[in-house]
């Protein structure tokens, strides 16, 4: 497996690139690659500060949009209008389809919508000891394990202001669960364990349902939706009977960026009922980075703290 012999042979080439000083700490990082196997037009390893994530929804929207813009991956299937594409991840395929529009000679990515993998819920309302606290979680898989949890029930509000608070209380959470709760995927056992917390809450976007931001295990923060999260959410809701089939699911991020969720399957994991959804979201390219790593660097494989 690509991803095993990345943490095996050339993890320094993670380190150097996400963690400081050339990266940070919320940083995540796409590297793609030859596919596995036929079917798909490449590979997608995500790399962060805690490793390799087995997917990543805002990942893929800016590795495909930055493919295509900048002629990265080539396909029969591309037209003037449209872009539909297959990545090989570690979670499984991954269908994405990229809106284009005319950008003088070239075009460019006004959105891409990924199909992500099945999405299911693990454990409702599941108990988690938080100090002298109780707190209650769902934990559910959207492409990576994830703890669920009302901001309000937390005391916490879900504003940028409280971040460091809530980056505090995201990395306990996944701390308690570690020692009571480790899910494991039914069909594959190499994705296990919460990788992180989705604080969620009221949303100050008129078109959204709802309010989240994303902590890791490691205290890395998401600002926008998270597209494996709001596939985890949406698998929660539908549990709840909150979210009818059909009716679109619009996830704001704290930075008040938003992403657009639908049903579009039924599935199964193993025997447990599973939803495959669509995410949709824009990504932007904001620079063209060329990292040096100097062989008389003390910092040349990056810092951790």
């Amino acid at each position: 497996h690509q991803r095993d012999w990345l943490k095996r042979n050339a993890d320094a080439l993670r380190r150097a690139v996400v963690l400081p000083p050339r990266g940070h700490v919320d940083l995540t990082a796409a590297l793609l690659t030859a596919p596995a196997s036929p079917q798909p037009h490449a590979g997608l390893l995500l790399m962060d500060a805690a490793g390799y994530p087995s997917m990543s929804g805002h990942g893929v929207i800016a590795a495909i949009t930055i493919a295509i813009e900048r002629a990265l991956i080539f396909s029969r299937d591309v037209n003037q209008t449209e872009a539909p594409l297959i990545l090989d991840t570690p979670a499984g395929l991954v269908r994405v389809g990229a809106r284009l529009i005319a950008h003088g000679d070239a075009h460019r990515v006004d959105a891409v919508a990924m199909t992500n993998v099945p999405a299911f819920v693990y454990a409702a309302s599941e108990g988690v000891k938080v100090g002298t606290r109780q707190l209650r979680v769902d934990v559910a898989f959207g492409g990576a394990f994830y703890a669920i949890v009302d901001t309000e029930a937390t005391g916490v509000p879900l504003t940028a202001a409280r971040l460091p608070d809530l980056r505090r209380l995201g990395v306990e959470i996944c701390s308690s669960l570690a020692t009571s709760v480790v899910p494991e995927h039914p069909a594959e056992p190499k994705l296990s364990g919460v990788s992180g917390v989705i604080f969620t809450g009221p949303p100050q976007d008129p078109e959204a349902h709802l309010r989240n931001v994303t902590v890791g295990s490691t205290g890395s923060v998401d600002l926008s939706a998270s597209g494996t999260g709001t596939s985890a959410v949406m698998a929660v809701l539908h549990a709840m009977g909150l979210l009818p089939e059909g009716e679109p699911f619009v996830h704001e991020g704290l930075s008040g960026s938003l992403l657009r969720g639908r049903i579009v399957a039924r599935s199964l994991v193993g025997e447990t009922p599973a939803l495959v959804t669509e995410i949709e979201g824009s990504a932007w390219i904001t620079g063209e980075h060329t990292f040096v790593l100097d062989e008389d660097d003390p910092f040349r494989e990056g810092l951790s703290f």
